[in-house]
């Protein structure tokens, strides 16, 4: 599992649009859900990445998917901000080192690590070592240009490291002394295959904090050194010739027509080869069509136009029910991420009613026993999810079962929270502030999930039982990064965070001073007392390694946040995977920690 710390995106946003759910009662929930999925589970397979070793493949065939837009650019700095382009842009990059799961230990991806600490200065060094015969090459041209450490000192100092690119980056890579200043983690280049990470102090993750993707110096500094960041910016727009970008990576994109297809080719130099000698990438092509609609891409798979599926709530028993002998649906194990409530706090709204309403604890809390959990299980999930009462995932070191949400599904309790701070029904059954002002507010979602939306309509139903108006409104991908991280011109909102593994993630998300601190962003100092505790205790979670000590921390922080409720996690669902019976799935596993991993997959034998 790819783990990269230094342009962590956390924007996975997540709405949608359909029709309202009917009510349910308690009753009829609990009898649902205990019925609910009956014999699902059962007719799934279960393939969880447990470690080990990988089996030599067989080279050759097509992998056909889909993506749901079109990439807004092909230049990794710019991606940083646009999740779909990211992740095209990602096949023909990788990761200094990664991280198994199941192993729970680092490995050597493009480099081998050494980490050194000294105690008696409290300074710790990361050496990177770059693997032999790594290469930035070109589809169909016999150019190679070494992989050198001047590629990772160059982004690490002079793309992300310098303000004025406004890197998701830049903040990483600082951290806080004892005396309460900061200091730098500085890149420095020992030789062309060497490099080290400097360190001010010790701290718990130093191969977390040093992780990154890159790109290839000798194309990126010449544009910086020519025109600056506008000059960095112009790389490798969306309108390019994709065969001019160089891969390091497993793949090359060789072609791109846009709304229609982005197609790539195997890179026979990615450095990772079997015990034949043959790179691991055993799949030769890989087409992705370009579709908007979420039920055109179910209609590929079962055309036989894509080799995986994962289906929608509402689609599940079908894809279930009719795999017969064309595919194999897989079951998630572990438990997976859930998308999250949140209320603007930003102080740029001061002078609109709900930020006086959404400052206050009482009110986020009211919110949280308003949301039905089980109703969105039953109704949204068919019984197929789980409520998330917890901050921190179960595969956090730092998880503990006893520190949980309080403040759960209750009308009473939320109405008795929103009369201690003024707000209460008046003869029209409408709840109204101490000012009069009626408390009606948007959530907003994306167009682009009907799931998000049927939560969302349970939400305004709830919330419209005690007089309480939330208007739905749905906005696309690209308007809805613009509102959380530009204009800020949002109420309330529905997003999905990663899962953090490590508590030490989301350091642009939790501390209030994150680019990504979603309620209220890039605060010059604390707007809360409760903020500036929750900084005060990531930053020493930071830079504690004894694990006792730690855990003394990272549940106080944990428990400060499911307290005030910045943010309120909705469910978690289960998942599943379809995948064409074409495929030996040797190679293949299925998780919720990890995704699909099919990097190594390959066709089966055919008799």
């Amino acid at each position: 599992m790819k783990i990269i710390f230094a342009s962590l995106l956390c924007a996975v946003l997540f709405f949608s649009c359909g029709q309202k759910s009917p009510e349910m009662t308690l009753e009829e929930i609990a009898e649902y859900k205990k019925n609910a999925g009956s014999g699902i589970i059962e007719k799934t397979a279960c393939k969880p990445w447990k470690g080990g070793n990988f089996k030599d493949g067989t080279e050759g065939g097509e992998w056909l998917s889909s993506v749901s837009a079109d990439p807004k650019t092909f230049n990794q700095y710019i991606a940083e901000r646009d999740a779909e382009s990211a992740g095209i842009i990602s096949q023909t990059l990788d990761s200094l080192v990664n991280y198994d799961t199941a192993e729970k230990k680092w490995f050597p991806q493009a480099a081998f690590f050494e980490v050194e600490t000294n105690t008696e200065k409290n300074t710790l060094t990361v050496h990177y070592t770059l693997r032999e015969n790594l290469y930035w090459t070109w589809y169909n041209s016999d150019k190679k240009v070494p992989v050198t450490s001047d590629d990772i000192v160059f982004w690490y100092n002079e793309i992300a490291g310098d303000p004025s690119f406004q890197s998701s980056g830049y903040n990483n890579q600082f951290v806080s002394m004892p005396d309460g200043t900061t200091a730098r983690i500085e890149c420095i280049k020992i030789n062309d295959r060497q490099f080290d990470f400097v360190f001010p102090r010790i701290i718990a993750d130093p191969l977390l904090s040093t992780n990154m993707s890159f790109c290839p110096s000798f194309i990126y500094k010449a544009a910086k050194e020519k025109n600056g960041s506008e000059g960095v910016k112009e790389l490798f727009n969306a309108s390019c010739n994709v065969r001019e970008i160089p891969s390091m990576g497993r793949w090359y994109i060789t072609e791109y027509v846009p709304g229609q297809r982005i197609v790539y080719k195997k890179n026979p130099f990615y450095w990772e080869k079997d015990t034949q000698g043959k790179t691991t990438t055993y799949i030769d092509t890989k087409i992705f069509q370009i579709v908007g609609n979420p039920r055109t891409e179910y209609l590929l798979f079962k055309q036989g136009k894509a080799e995986s599926y994962s289906p929608a709530p509402e689609e599940i028993d079908d894809v279930i029910n009719n795999q017969k002998d064309s595919y194999t649906v897989f079951r998630s194990e572990g438990e997976s991420g859930a998308s999250l409530w949140s209320f603007n706090q930003n102080p740029k709204n001061s002078d609109k009613p709900f930020y006086s309403w959404f400052t206050k604890k009482e009110f986020r809390q009211a919110m949280s026993c308003l949301l039905n959990r089980e109703r969105i299980i039953t109704q949204t999930y068919r019984g197929l999810a789980e409520p998330k009462y917890s901050f921190f995932p179960s595969v956090n070191p730092y998880y503990d079962s006893a520190i949980s949400l309080k403040y759960r599904f209750n009308k009473e309790s939320a109405q008795n929270l929103l009369s201690k701070i003024g707000i209460n029904r008046d003869s029209a059954g409408i709840m109204r502030d101490a000012a009069g002002n009626e408390i009606s507010f948007d959530l907003t979602i994306s167009s682009s999930s009907t799931t998000a939306n049927d939560m969302a309509q349970i939400v305004a139903d709830e919330c419209a039982s005690i007089g309480i108006t939330v208007n739905v409104r749905q906005v696309d991908f690209q308007k809805m990064i613009e509102l959380l991280t530009s204009t800020y011109e949002w109420q309330s909102v529905f997003v999905g965070l990663g899962m953090n593994i490590f508590p030490t993630q989301g350091s642009n998300v939790w501390p209030s001073g994150g680019n990504l601190h979603l309620w209220y962003p890039e605060q010059k100092t604390p707007a809360t007392d409760w903020e500036a505790r929750i900084d005060f205790l990531y930053n020493e979670g930071s830079f504690t390694n004894d694990f006792a000590q730690a855990k003394k921390i990272w549940d106080e922080y944990q428990s400060i946040i499911l307290e005030q409720c910045p943010v309120i996690y909705l469910v978690g669902r289960k998942n599943f995977l379809a995948l064409q019976n074409k495929w030996d799935i040797s190679n293949f596993f299925y998780d919720n920690i990890n995704g699909a991993m099919t990097e190594r997959i390959f066709l089966a034998d055919v008799q």
